[in-house]
């Protein structure tokens, strides 16, 4: 893969990573990798956000003991959780927060605290939705992500839908479900300052959830004394 790789250039791709030989206990993780030129894996992510069931067994010692319950994939072994978001930077390329799969659903947990970067990256496998309303959902969601963040998404899916995306979540090139192609674009810059959502997150809603239940008390309190 290093030899197709230009030399000031990166491959941004995944791959399952395995504990050191000898190490115990054994351990898996679900990985994006930068690859340089020379073969060199510059950076790697692994993700956080496990599906129950299908990446790992909830309460498995348990589930496997009492009930014989097994993970709906193959294998034996759970994988293992990394320790969350993280702004990636390696040379000639603008800072960016990697996000596997479905990681990218989750409005609070796709940039590292502190750390903006420049755009999001997502990487999936929507080869099992089929095709359904699997992969349109779960493109959906990432451009929200963009929005809230202010931040342009790129995103490659194996069986689509691949697309870019600019900090307004509007759809700057797209490849559909099921269509093999390339997408060469410009990637589109951030906005100049962060977003109120990215600064304080769903604080803002809570306090007017907050407010609201409040005010309904308290009005239906005045109802009654009426």
């Amino acid at each position: 893969m290093a030899a197709v790789i230009p030399a000031e250039g990166f491959l941004l791709t995944g791959s399952i990573r395995t504990s050191d030989r000898g190490v115990k206990p054994f351990q898996l993780w679900n990985s994006f990798h930068a690859l340089s030129a020379n073969g060199t894996i510059e950076k790697t992510h692994d993700k956080f956000h496990l599906v129950p069931f299908g990446e790992y067994l909830p309460l498995g010692d348990f589930l496997r003991k009492y009930l014989g319950l097994k993970k709906i994939t193959a294998g034996r072994t759970d994988f293992s959780a990394g320790p969350g978001p993280q702004t990636i930077k390696v040379p000639t390329l603008p800072s960016f927060s990697p996000l596997i799969c479905y990681e990218v659903i989750f409005a609070d947990g796709v940039v590292a605290a502190g750390n903006r970067p420049k755009w999001l990256l997502n990487i999936t496998n929507d080869a099992w939705f089929g095709t359904s309303s699997g992969p349109y959902q779960h493109f959906a969601m990432a451009r929200l992500r963009a929005v809230e963040q202010g931040l342009p998404l790129i995103r490659a899916a194996n069986t689509g839908i691949s697309g870019v995306v600019d900090p307004f979540g509007r759809v700057i090139k797209q490849l559909s479900l099921n269509t093999q192609g390339v997408i060469d674009s410009p990637l589109p810059k951030p906005t100049k300052r962060p977003t109120v959502y990215s600064r304080f997150g769903d604080w803002p809603i809570l306090g007017l959830a907050i407010l609201l239940l409040i005010s309904s008390i308290l009005g239906e309190k005045r109802a009654r004394s009426q």
